[in-house]
């Protein structure tokens, strides 16, 4: 598709790489020829220096024969205000990021009277992930499917676990229904596991399956799965606003510590049942005495990296609490990855994938029949839930005698509400569901999944 980027700061940049790897034509505007060189001069793209919200510009960037435009800029009302002017060049479809607290309980109006295909607010969607993690502390991170019925949970094998030295194929004892997908070992090593493959503590492991069988295969392997009580969330941003609210209606208690004055005087007016604290959250006396070793979870939310990373890391080494941090930047992910920072987001990639995921819905009507899709593992894996139709050359067959792609696992089979975790003799039929793992990108039907070259043979 082609589509146009407005903005190419810290998220422009990220989609503009990620979309670029789906195969769509990009071109990127913005007003800095410093943020469009660095862009231009690493990936393969049209740039238009210029401002987004000038019809001129956009005309010049080929909005009006662009398939979708995105917008995010810096301040909510430039990128409401490009997707309408795009919106009356022809565009069908806009997306606009919108951040501020004060517009979210109007936000479906706005995307209504605007015409917006998506209003996306990053800031939310980071704490909506959080606070799922929250909900479930013994995983790292959740994506889910088939509108919640499916869960892909990744956890860390620790020393002592009864996976340590077992092999997937022994993991059937356990009767769970959880099947494990994707193994992350060490900095750089990613597998997509057989039978004949055996768990290490310290491994990473990515494990699909029902919230239900999920709950089931935490309890078989004795990790707790209780959801937090007590929250404490250093930085008082507004991602720590979105997950103190939504933590605060889950019934939890929550303490945010803030530098800022005037921030923990909103944050007191806007969230009364928190209790907000005025101080440094590097204070190691000041953790103490707010009672960090208490907590049943920790979260790093400020806007600069290392004190983020600081604070977990202590955090991390006088209680048992649930550790959450947020990483802005992209670069030194090898060193982040080989720190004990419990989970960690980064808000541009969040941000990136949800739009990541729309493109991909637009896209079925054009042939694809991707229903849902999320870059995993560091972009290294896909996980993809297609809609298998009468004419799928999957259906009706034992999975053990599909001729599938090499590094790729059928991990769950959604038949009209009836998960089913698949064995060799399980078939696929019109109307499921599949959600697939694979170390391939560019799947866009279920049909990708066959190696064509064992299907000719």
């Amino acid at each position: 598709m082609n589509i146009v980027i407005i903005g190419a700061g810290k998220i422009g940049a990220t989609l503009t790489e990620q979309l670029l790897r789906e195969g769509h034509e990009i071109t990127v505007v913005d007003t800095r020829t410093a943020a469009l060189d660095a862009i231009g001069n690493t990936l393969d793209v049209m740039t238009v220096e210029g401002n987004g919200i000038s019809m001129d510009t956009q005309v010049e960037a080929g909005v009006p024969s662009a398939d979708l435009v995105i917008a995010v800029m810096s301040t909510d009302e430039q990128n409401l205000l490009s997707c309408l002017i795009a919106k009356r060049l022809g565009v069908g479809n806009t997306i606009a990021r919108v951040r501020n607290p004060e517009y979210t309980s109007g936000l479906h109006l706005i995307q209504d009277d605007l015409g917006l295909s998506m209003a996306l607010n990053p800031e939310l969607a980071s704490a909506t992930e959080i606070a799922r993690i929250l909900r479930a502390p013994a995983s790292i991170k959740i994506d889910t499917f088939s509108k919640g019925r499916v869960e892909l949970h990744k956890m860390r094998i620790d020393p002592g676990s009864m996976l340590d030295g077992m092999k997937l194929s022994d993991l059937g004892r356990l009767q769970s229904g959880a099947l494990v997908c994707v193994v992350e070992r060490g900095q750089h090593e990613v597998y997509i596991p057989d039978g004949s493959f055996t768990l290490l503590a310290g491994d990473r492991i990515s494990v699909v399956a029902s919230p239900k069988l999920a709950a089931k295969f935490f309890h078989k392997i004795g990790v707790q799965t209780n959801p937090v009580k007590r929250v404490m969330l250093l930085g008082g941003g507004r991602i720590s606003y979105y997950l103190a609210r939504q933590m605060l209606d889950f019934g939890a208690s929550v303490k945010i510590i803030e530098s800022s004055a005037a921030v923990c005087d909103s944050l007191a007016e806007r969230l009364p049942e928190a209790t907000i604290i005025h101080g440094d959250g590097t204070s190691e006396q000041l953790l103490a005495e707010e009672g960090i070793a208490k907590m049943d979870a920790v979260a790093s939310l400020t806007g600069i990296d290392e004190e983020n990373v600081l604070m977990s890391l202590y955090a991390r080494s006088v209680s048992s609490a649930k550790i959450v941090t947020k990483i802005n930047r992209t670069t030194f992910s090898h060193i982040i990855k080989g720190m004990d920072l419990g989970s960690v987001f980064h808000p541009r990639y969040i941000a990136a994938d949800h739009i990541v995921r729309y493109v991909r819905a637009m896209q079925n009507s054009l042939g694809s029949n991707v229903e849902t899709l999320y870059k995993i593992v560091g972009n290294k894996a896909e996980a993809l839930e297609f809609r298998a139709t009468e004419k799928s050359a999957v259906c009706g067959r034992p999975l053990m005698e599909l001729p599938t792609r090499p590094n790729l696992l059928i991990g769950a089979i959604n038949r009209e509400g009836r998960i089913i975790t698949p064995g060799g003799r399980d078939t696929i039929e019109p109307g499921d569901t599949v959600v697939v793992v694979t170390a391939a990108t560019g799947l866009d039907d279920l049909d990708d999944i066959l190696d064509k070259r064992r299907v000719k043979a």
